[in-house]
């Protein structure tokens, strides 16, 4: 057994649980992908595809990536699933170069219809025809895979907006495209521009922007960050953002990034007691366990749970790079949160809670001691720790002697400037120069 599988193994008979999309043992790739739509799913898809040890989910992601293409026109895209499934599909799923080149071809001409159009719009200088223009452009250049030119196409329309709803439209487009080419700086930067039009703004596009900003700081690692804007995300939400993210998406990537960086309060007003946050966590029931558990100190059925969601997060475009960061905080926590009421605790005892070894949980509370994180003393012998509890009566002898000492000071300074008015000392000074 994996020292990993070790520390996440839970002993004993569980009841049995309804079992989400996103979780325990392997991923249901078509539930998975249905969660989404447009470039997301395909990306999503061979991401799964790419990522995955297992050939049959493999095979069956590239399968549904190469279906969802067809659908579309970007032939570039086609052309590398196809390289990807090397003609492990059969024919049926091999080079279709009879549509590549009708979709090239019809893409050209176009093409050309749009830049003709968008040239005569310019010259007759109709700013609504030319933002069209540009957005067509935009749209264009995204159905075929150019992410850096549909950018470029839609941020060149805020010079001909002429209402709030324009420019919340440009942002949004800006937003998506920024989003699929992992540029996060310009998603931060356009979420900040929607949100300073408040008057256009409806409460489903509060929610996307809310989400996508908490994507933003979440590939920035800023995780109190993003699972403040993924809470703030409200339901109105639903589906109408699935060209970027789900539903469950919000409640997995908010609850994971909160339990990593709340406190006990903040968890409890801020997640458990969210009545909008619920109704996430409600579509992914194992990330709304685990956060009660963790608050609830139940901590060996948290690890659990966490064990369960692991190898399926590990195939998250957006979380990946994040699982083991998150799950390492989220371990702290609960390690420094068992430890904090007591004096003393039996190692043995806190290893059996937290369904590991002795010596891997004394490791990792050496860690954490020398980290500060944890006021203890480790007895290795016995397998005891000692929680380094201030003197009280000696710290509360010293507070009252600083306070004297204070007192003392601002006593003598007030006398000291008493005299100094009494005696016109500043006066007399100044009648000397």
């Amino acid at each position: 057994m994996e020292p990993e599988d070790e520390i996440y193994e839970n002993g004993g008979e569980q009841p049995a649980r309804s079992k989400p999309i996103i979780s325990g043992e392997q991923l249901d790739v078509e539930a998975y992908a249905s969660l989404y739509k447009d470039r997301t799913k395909v990306a999503r898809l061979l991401f799964i595809a790419d990522h995955c040890n297992n050939e049959a989910m493999q095979l069956e992601a590239l399968r549904m990536a190469y279906d969802e293409i067809k659908r579309g026109e970007n032939t570039l895209l086609f052309r590398e699933v196809v390289e990807k499934i090397g003609g492990r599909l059969g024919d049926k799923y091999g080079m279709d170069s009879a549509w590549c080149e009708t979709v090239d071809r019809r893409a050209e001409q176009k093409k050309e219809r749009l830049e003709s159009e968008l040239n005569s719009y310019r010259t007759n200088l109709i700013k609504e025809s030319i933002r069209m223009g540009y957005n067509d452009f935009g749209d264009f250049h995204y159905a075929h895979g150019a992410l850096g030119d549909a950018f470029k196409s839609y941020v060149r329309t805020r010079d001909y907006c002429t209402t709030s709803k324009h420019i919340i439209s440009m942002c949004m487009n800006a937003i998506l495209v920024s989003i699929e080419m992992g540029q996060f700086t310009h998603v931060t930067s356009y979420v900040s521009k929607a949100e300073q039009t408040p008057e256009a703004l409806d409460q489903i596009t509060i929610a996307k922007l809310r989400c996508a900003a908490g994507l933003a700081h979440l590939e920035t690692k800023k995780y109190k960050l993003a699972a403040r804007k993924f809470l703030e995300t409200g339901p109105e939400l639903g589906s109408h953002y699935n060209e970027v993210i789900a539903p469950q998406d919000v409640a997995t990537y908010g609850g994971l990034c909160a339990l990593a960086s709340f406190d006990r309060t903040e968890l409890k007003n801020k997640v458990i007691d969210n009545v909008n946050f619920r109704n996430f966590l409600e579509l992914v029931p194992e990330v709304r366990e685990l956060i009660n558990d963790f608050y609830s100190s139940h901590y060996a059925s948290c690890l659990e749970y966490l064990g369960n969601l692991k190898p399926n997060l590990l195939l998250d475009i957006h979380l990946h790079d994040h699982v083991e960061t998150l799950y390492d905080q989220i371990r702290h926590k609960a390690l420094i949160q068992y430890t904090h009421p007591f004096v003393s605790v039996d190692l043995h005892m806190m290893a059996n809670a937290f369904k590991t070894s002795v010596a891997g949980l004394e490791k990792e509370l050496e860690a954490l001691i020398t980290d500060n994180q944890i006021q203890a003393r480790i007895d290795s012998h016995n397998k005891i720790l000692y929680a380094r509890h201030a003197d009280q009566r000696n710290a509360t002898f010293q507070r009252v002697l600083q306070t004297g000492g204070e007192f003392d000071q601002d006593v003598r300074s007030m006398l000291l400037r008493a005299n100094l008015i009494k005696y016109d000392h500043n006066l007399r000074a100044l009648r000397k120069l």
